[in-house]
């Protein structure tokens, strides 16, 4: 069976693309509303991704509401319509006693198993998997420290979506090594490769997983109750 769409320019060149104008801090794009549109893709899908993100608490973890509340969404959109879910990550730290694993990292190792595995439907060598991430999009519901900003640049990805910024994380309680990914791809130009970054998407519904920790009265998110100073899943 032919793979899908975006393997055939996985042996393309990849040409050095990132402007002087991105490379000085213009790189960033802000989805202020519904009527934005970059790269071709609508606010809607943009919007349905980071939804996706969201859910992944839920379909990782089995918990919609955890405490680090980080999850991502690796998409190609060379599909059709709204593109092809490859993989999913959420904040495994808790989980694996391993302090690395962000939600963004968790789903790059993930999308290498998916797209490694000779059972499955890509059946990629390493080099063919490592050329692929330059064709997808990360969407994570939170904005990515230094660490995971860092490994979605060395990956190459098209792409890089994120939802509540650094900012909203510093102002409401959270410890945060203080480098935005703007300077991130600022200091990265020297890769082979560029990332587009869309920052701020959906804040409205991403913001409020992150609001909870250290304010004990603000409002669970979607599915979640207040219970013994925590938010746990609704039943």
């Amino acid at each position: 069976m032919r793979g899908p769409p975006w393997t055939d320019f996985i042996t393309l060149a990849i040409a050095i693309v990132l402007t002087p104008a991105s490379a000085h801090g213009s790189s960033r794009d802000i989805l202020a509303n519904s009527a934005s549109t970059i790269n071709g893709i609508p606010f809607s899908t943009r919007a349905y991704w980071m939804r996706k993100a969201n859910e992944a608490l839920g379909d990782v973890l089995d918990d919609p509401c955890p405490f680090a509340a980080f999850g991502t969404a690796i998409v190609n959109h060379t599909d059709e319509g709204l593109g092809e879910l490859v993989c999913i990550g959420a904040n495994a730290n808790r989980l694996t006693g391993n302090p690395t694993m962000h939600g963004e990292i968790a789903a790059i190792t993930n999308c290498t198993a998916v797209l490694t595995d000779p059972r499955g439907r890509y059946k990629m060598n390493t080099t063919q998997a490592l050329d692929a991430f330059t064709q997808l999009s990360l969407y994570t519901n939170a904005e990515s420290c230094p660490m995971c900003a860092s490994a979605i640049r060395w990956a190459g990805f098209k792409e890089y979506i994120y939802g509540t910024s650094i900012d909203t994380l510093v102002e409401t309680g959270w410890g945060q090594i203080r480098v935005d990914s703007v300077e991130i791809v600022r200091q990265s130009f020297d890769l082979g490769h560029s990332t587009r970054l869309i920052g701020n998407v959906l804040v409205n519904e991403t913001d409020p997983y992150f609001l909870w920790q250290y304010n004990p009265h603000q409002e669970c998110p979607h599915g979640c109750k207040r219970s013994k100073g925590t938010c746990k899943r609704s039943k």
